[in-house]
């Protein structure tokens, strides 16, 4: 499995590196981020992932946000799958419109296919209410992947949090 893993990771960061110096220009480039926090924004910007966002840039770690790392005119799978690559851990925060959200579910099944370490944060939401539905845009391969790597953050051991209470 060692060897495999090392496979992956050379192929990942040939991938990566051919990735970041023949699609983007000099001007999109990122700086790489510590800690990718994959969320839903309609449900949690405004609460978890915007105090934990603000709560590590305060320890001097460099975490990205969507609603914060990007600008007007950004390509969003670009500047979204490079943090990805980059990040050192992810933070997947559920919340009950999480698995409405395409970009949401691929984040997360890229996040688990690069083998990040992933720390879920169940916001309003419990592990088994989380399930990707069908809504016919997807296909069956992404479906697929989603479903993979959802079940996959269900067994992790992660945190709750209940924005009625804090």
């Amino acid at each position: 499995a060692m060897q495999r893993t090392a496979s992956s990771a050379k192929k990942t960061g040939q991938l990566l590196f051919r990735y970041r110096n023949q699609i983007l220009t000099p001007n999109q480039r990122q700086k790489p981020c510590d800690v990718f926090i994959n969320h839903r924004g309609i449900d949690t910007k405004k609460n978890v992932a915007g105090l934990l966002y603000d709560h590590l840039k305060r320890l001097g770690v460099s975490p990205f946000l969507d609603s914060k790392n990007m600008k007007p005119g950004d390509k969003l799978f670009e500047k979204i799958d490079v943090g990805i690559h980059q990040c050192k851990v992810a933070v997947a925060v559920f919340s009950p419109n999480y698995c409405k959200s395409h970009f949401c579910l691929h984040e997360l099944a890229l996040m688990m296919e690069l083998k990040k370490k992933v720390v879920p944060i169940f916001c309003n939401v419990k592990p088994s209410e989380l399930r990707v539905m069908d809504n016919r845009t997807c296909t069956s391969e992404n479906l697929e992947r989603f479903s993979r790597a959802l079940e996959e953050a269900k067994y992790t051991v992660g945190l709750t949090f209940d924005t009625s209470t804090g």
